[in-house]
């Protein structure tokens, strides 16, 4: 497949932009807008959230060689190794996700050839789907996904591709071997069916209120020392009143520190094999809050 994306209209926080993908870099950081759509679901408000968490921190661009608390440094150290952007990939709204799920999960297999972490920021929560699909033949994996629900609907209109199935189709594929599902809370799309089959695969669910009275140690002491892991974010994971930029806002939800104490426990334990952040919603968003927790979260 011949790779199109839009070029960035500024690099993520300062990152140079590359004309597609570079040949070679040590993270490649790309935009992924839309995934499969379900029928009579608009997916159009996801258009512009790869352009929003850019813009969410591009004030950092200025301060590279300051010092930043979250990270215990500075956040480009001199002689750091190279990491681009890549633009957006040519996805459409409403339109045809195979030829969605193709692009996403070419892109983050030649990213990965090139030897570079993939950084994918979304997008509707189905893109997921395709970005884990493309570390075929790199396990064993773990997923680590922060997120209000736990996305194991075998299908729903209709339609198996779509962001209520994104880890029962990431439980199906050969290179994930474990899975660690953190912050859900309320409502979520599950029946108890659902459950139960995500905790028959193994899948470890790690509810908000664990992590709120115990800890985030809650949830990392599930995740395997030594493999690598692919981290999943979605924003409804986090609580609204840090990420109102999303479609089911839920109370009770993950706190920044405790998302980015998340992230940097993950990374001690083994490699970050690739981080997506999905579910972000321009149009939902207050005063630009969600947007800059989605690009400091996406920085980690």
């Amino acid at each position: 497949m011949n790779l199109h994306f839009n070029p960035a209209k500024q690099g993520f926080r300062g990152l140079p932009i590359s004309a597609g993908l570079p040949a070679k870099a040590d993270a490649v950081v790309f935009g992924a807008p839309h995934g499969t759509p379900y029928a009579g679901v608009d997916n159009r408000p996801f258009e512009t959230a790869p352009e929003a968490i850019r813009a969410g921190v591009s004030h950092f661009s200025q301060w590279l060689d300051h010092y930043d608390f979250d990270l215990g440094g500075a956040l480009v150290e001199t002689g750091t190794p190279p990491a681009f952007d890549a633009g957006d990939l040519a996805t459409v709204a409403n339109g045809d996700g195979e030829a969605n799920r193709a692009m996403i999960r070419e892109a983050t297999a030649a990213i990965l050839a090139r030897g570079a972490v993939p950084i994918m920021i979304g997008g509707d929560d189905s893109v997921p789907i395709p970005f884990i699909e493309g570390f075929a033949g790199r396990g064993p994996i773990c997923i680590v996904q922060v997120d209000a629900h736990i996305d194991w609907r075998k299908e729903r209109l209709g339609e198996r591709f779509g962001f209520s199935s994104t880890m029962r189709r990431a439980s199906e594929m050969a290179h994930v071997a474990r899975m660690v599902q953190v912050g859900m809370r309320g409502y979520g799309s599950a029946r108890a069916w659902e459950v139960a089959d995500a905790r028959a695969f193994g899948s470890v669910l790690v509810t908000a209120h664990e992590v709120h009275r115990e800890g985030i140690g809650a949830a990392l002491r599930h995740v395997p020392d030594g493999m690598a892991c692919i981290v999943t974010l979605d924003c409804d994971g986090v609580d609204p009143t840090t990420m109102p930029a999303v479609m089911a806002p839920a109370p009770g939800g993950l706190g920044y520190t405790q998302v980015m104490d998340l992230i940097a426990g993950v990374a001690a334990k083994g490699p970050i094999a690739g981080f997506d952040i999905v579910e972000f919603v321009p149009g939902r968003d207050l005063g630009g809050l969600g947007a800059l927790t989605a690009g400091r979260l996406a920085t980690v």
